[in-house]
């Protein structure tokens, strides 16, 4: 490799093919030996001798290896193929080897300016998605399939197949599933709506000391989330304030996050309280985008304030809001915090394999993978998350008159 542009004179271009290559070769028996872990994913498991430890090979380890040293392979795969495909077009380089270099960082800046984005989007991003599906695709779980002490094997698509059949794990998918969906849909509505009405009670034109409502309202927000939940899970516990204080008045205590349909209520409302604001502030600057000439207008045509509001308010608001919604909606059936934070997924479920009521999948996948080490199913529901969500937000934003237009992005 640049064994050509060396020959034309373009010492830069054959110092960089040269240089690839070179470090291809020097690592390609590790590349290789990479590659063949990643199919066997180990041959010897740890094994004990008396008080002696006999390292076997670690499959988690030979499968991330595995998989950086594919990757690589395709990036010298694709620097070879530039090589070629450069190599076939014949050019004369012109100028020293300072003016050369110049030039060459004058046309390729683009190039080297997204040269180190894309390999950290590479390692930081793609790695882990790949890695994910990789282990969808093992038996990598407890207690018998954990390294060093044992090996993983490649089990192909029967943790798909065993979380849609198995009655151990499909009646808690699907439960979990459409309780997540359920969260996810309510709380996204009633945050819009109850910021939507904050912001038309702040931005009423009879309302004084306006200033001192946004503030107010805004302080929920700007609270850091995981505080304000763990206030409210002392709040609400047993034995916390607000049961004290019903106790003190001769009211029984409710159980706000051990019953199960008060437990889903709680995190509902709590979630609309700590959210409200930011659609508060996001209504609050759509409406001041609304031409005064249109209620004018329309109240010549006789239209009444309701008839204002879902003809002119509503639609111009969601025009320019609707693609924050959509990420709302990614956000809160992602929303761990809201959840572990309130209820740690509970009061527990004796029909689900490790969740509880209020467990919705995120939070059903760390119980999974941290407290009960069922790597290979945590997996196959991170996948399935990740296939729905996509799903929902390119339709969504497809539909969308406001992201053709690239309005409210």
């Amino acid at each position: 490799m640049g064994g050509t542009q060396f020959r034309r004179g373009e010492y830069i271009k054959g110092a960089l093919f040269l240089a690839v290559q070179v470090l291809f070769l020097l690592n390609a028996m590790d590349l290789l030996s990479a590659l063949k872990g990643l199919i066997t994913l180990g041959e010897v498991a740890q094994q004990r001798r008396g008080f002696d430890i006999i390292q076997g090979d670690n499959s988690v380890f030979m499968l991330v290896e595995g998989v950086i040293a594919a990757i690589l392979v395709m990036v010298f795969a694709l620097f070879y193929w530039i090589n070629l495909n450069d190599a076939k077009y014949p050019t004369v380089a012109e100028g020293t080897l300072g003016v050369q270099l110049k030039k060459f960082y004058e046309k390729h800046f683009h190039f080297i300016a997204l040269t180190p984005a894309a390999f950290a989007a590479i390692f930081f991003v793609f790695l882990p998605i790949i890695i994910t599906v990789l282990v969808a695709m093992t038996n990598y779980s407890a207690p018998n399939h954990i390294p060093p002490r044992n090996l993983v094997d490649w089990v192909g698509f029967g943790n798909f197949i065993a979380l849609f059949k198995m009655n151990i794990w499909s009646g808690t998918f699907f439960g979990v599933a459409v309780w997540t969906v359920t969260w996810a849909i309510l709380v996204t509505i009633a945050t819009f709506s109850f910021g939507f009405l904050l912001a038309l009670a702040v931005e009423n034109k009879e309302i004084k000391f306006k200033k001192f409502w946004r503030v107010t309202f805004i302080l929920p927000y700007a609270i850091p989330a995981f505080v304000s939940l763990l206030v409210f899970r002392l709040l609400l516990n047993g034995v916390g304030p607000v049961n004290t204080l019903l106790g003190n008045i001769g009211i029984d205590s409710i159980p706000f996050l051990t019953d199960p349909t008060l437990a889903k209520i709680t995190v509902i409302l709590v979630s609309v309280w700590v959210s409200a604001p930011y659609f508060m502030l996001l209504i609050s600057g759509a409406l001041t985008n609304i031409p005064e000439d249109l209620y004018e207008a329309s109240e010549v045509d006789g239209a009444s304030k309701f008839q204002q509001f879902f003809e002119i308010t509503l639609p111009m608001v969601l025009h320019q809001v609707a693609p924050s919604l959509v990420m709302t909606f990614a956000h809160n059936f992602n929303n761990f915090g809201a959840i572990f934070l309130l209820t740690e997924g509970g009061p527990i479920n004796a029909d689900y394999r490790y969740a509880g009521h209020t467990d919705i999948l995120i939070t059903w996948i760390y119980k999974l993978t941290l407290d009960f080490q069922q790597y290979h199913i945590a997996s196959v529901v991170s996948i399935l998350i990740f296939m729905f969500l996509s799903v929902i937000a390119v339709w969504q934003f497809r539909r969308m008159k406001s992201f053709k237009d690239d309005v409210g992005m």
